[in-house]
């Protein structure tokens, strides 16, 4: 009795998430049937998400709040240490692309990872302090918020709460701060909330005050609260101790972008994407008019000529990827020409069914000049305003570098640039002078939240983690609903596959069908089996209902109401 009334004292103690238990909560994987959703990695940012739609904030501010809380409950990908991109839709017919991404220090160089000799030293661009470029999140989060409807003090409280009061761990966040907690030591240089020796088991409750206090003083100073005062010199003064290169301008200095979102006909469906230095959104255009006028429903889902169609398109596409995309304000990408119809038909020109490509003869096209740990968010309002929200911080828990004082972790995103042509990022993703490093430029990323149009409205608000996997999985789903017909719970669910065009490996998941495995190895591709593609999170609207699906890969969760 006593355990009773300690536990609805702490949930009195937080009365803006008191329609909830932080430290009891259950898991929930679909919802359907109501007005508004959203979808995200973890089932307590969810939960704040729909809270503030219900005390009558619309999309944007569900999906800051959501954002927010994620910083907390899912450390290894919810971030404010890192960046990321937002397409929506409002009720109005507006497309808002905000590009948050992280940008390189002022002093970043071009060959800032490379030895004496002109070996790439892919561990500095990886872990700890020289791997970090510029966080956007927070820039990004009051960008947005001029698209809600609440006070941001009201959005940010439910995140400073579960840092403050706690909430208890899943067994796979235990895992995953068990497995970096070394880490976690070695490249911090101040103790965290994160290292608990003697190990974190399911069940036992983490408290973030450091974080907290971080949190307050943006709430308390807005944007400034993160990017000046306290929390700039306490980012600052991790950097000294560490040798990293962010300073107290590189801070100041960072902005939001606002881009105009790139827009595609499939078929009856407008596909709304996020444009550079996403590269997702051009993938996604790709891969989709490589396949629009081939029937490919007349396949099958996972028929393996439905398969290799999609694969060989995925070939070419990450092959474009790597010779001709990066940051447009620092290099010419020829954008038009590689997303032109009459350009896509030609890359498909030499495909031969039943008859498996190879990436070292199909190469990228010719043209005229002209991380595995992030986290996705979909959220839909009762008012129509749609948001797809990719974050990052890279690998999972970034640079393994928490901020002391602060209590959050930093990006590793210098490892998305070229660290050197030829030699591949953590994803196996390889690149050109078009992504290469240089100061105060945005990283390609791999990032592809996607919001798709039927009749000039919301019908699917999707996205997921997943590093250089994220445009097939996206590309999949797509498939999967508009040609297959398929539920979406099975579009989400069922195993997905890879190709990247190097390594020429076609990647499977458990559980994909070994005929069609078999069938395509005999054609001469190389199939490898590997951990779970992805943390998908999807909603779909049909005549004002609303279906939410969360991945079942981790411990997403769907709310609706």
């Amino acid at each position: 009795m006593r355990k009773l009334v300690v536990l609805l004292l702490l949930v009195v103690a937080l009365p803006s998430i008191a329609q909830y238990n932080p430290y009891k909560y259950s898991i929930e994987k679909k919802t359907s049937g109501g007005k508004a959703a959203v979808v995200s990695a973890h089932p307590l940012a969810s939960k704040v998400g729909v809270a503030i739609m219900k005390k009558g904030g619309n999309a944007f501010d569900a999906a800051i709040a959501t954002q927010l809380a994620l910083a907390v409950v899912f450390p290894g990908a919810g971030n404010i240490g890192g960046g990321g991109f937002m397409v929506a839709v409002t009720n109005k017919g507006e497309q808002v692309a905000l590009d948050y991404r992280e940008k390189a220090p002022g002093s970043a160089s071009r060959d800032m990872y490379l030895d004496k000799e002109g070996n790439a030293q892919t561990n500095l661009s990886q872990n700890g302090h020289w791997a970090s470029g510029v966080p956007g999140t927070v820039a990004g989060l009051f960008t947005a918020h001029t698209y809600a409807k609440l006070p941001f003090k009201q959005l940010i409280q439910p995140a400073i709460d579960l840092a403050e009061k706690g909430f208890v761990i899943t067994e796979a966040e235990a895992r995953g701060l068990n497995n970096t907690m070394g880490e976690f030591v070695r490249y911090s240089t101040k103790p965290s909330a994160f290292v608990k020796y003697g190990g974190w088991q399911a069940g036992d409750t983490l408290i973030q005050q450091d974080l907290a206090n971080t949190l307050k003083r943006i709430r308390d100073l807005g944007q400034k609260g993160f990017y000046e005062g306290e929390t700039a010199r306490l980012i600052v003064a991790e950097m000294k101790r560490g040798n990293g290169l962010i300073t107290l301008a590189d801070l100041k200095n960072y902005k939001t972008a606002k881009r105009v979102a790139m827009q595609s006909k499939y078929k009856e469906y407008t596909i709304i994407g996020m444009p550079l230095v996403s590269s997702g959104g051009i993938l996604i255009q790709q891969m989709m008019g490589m396949v629009e006028n081939r029937n490919i429903a007349q396949y099958g889902f996972h028929s393996w000529q439905a398969v290799q169609l999609m694969v060989e398109a995925e070939r070419r596409a990450y092959a474009d990827r790597a010779e001709f995309l990066g940051d447009k304000d620092f290099v010419k990408v020829p954008v038009q020409k590689l997303t032109s119809p009459a350009y896509l038909q030609q890359r498909m020109s030499d495909f031969e069914l039943g008859k498996a490509g190879n990436s070292k003869t199909t190469g990228h096209g010719n043209v005229n000049p002209e991380s595995e740990e992030t986290t996705h968010l979909s959220v839909y309002d009762a008012m129509g305003n749609a948001v797809s929200v990719t974050t990052t911080l890279n690998g999972g828990y970034g640079s393994r570098t928490v901020v002391g004082g602060a209590g959050f972790l930093l990006n590793n995103e210098m490892d998305d640039f070229s660290v050197k042509p030829g030699v591949p990022n953590m994803y196996g993703a390889l690149g050109t002078e078009a992504n290469a490093i240089a100061p105060n430029k945005r990283m390609l990323s791999s990032m592809t939240p996607t919001i798709v149009l039927k009749n000039g409205k919301p019908y699917l608000i999707i996205g997921s983690p997943g590093g250089t996997t994220i445009p097939t999985q996206v590309y999949q789903v797509l498939l999967n609903t508009l040609e297959f017909n398929m539920s979406l719970e099975d579009a989400v669910w069922k195993p997905r596959f890879h190709h990247q065009w190097l390594p020429d490996v076609v990647y499977v998941e458990k559980g994909f069908p070994m005929e069609v495995r078999t069938k395509l190895e005999e054609m001469g591709y190389k199939i490898v089996e590997r951990n779970s593609i992805g943390r998908f999170e999807a909603i779909k609207i049909v005549n004002g209902v609303v279906e939410a699906v969360a991945d079942n890969r981790g411990d997403d969760h769907a709310e609706g109401y």
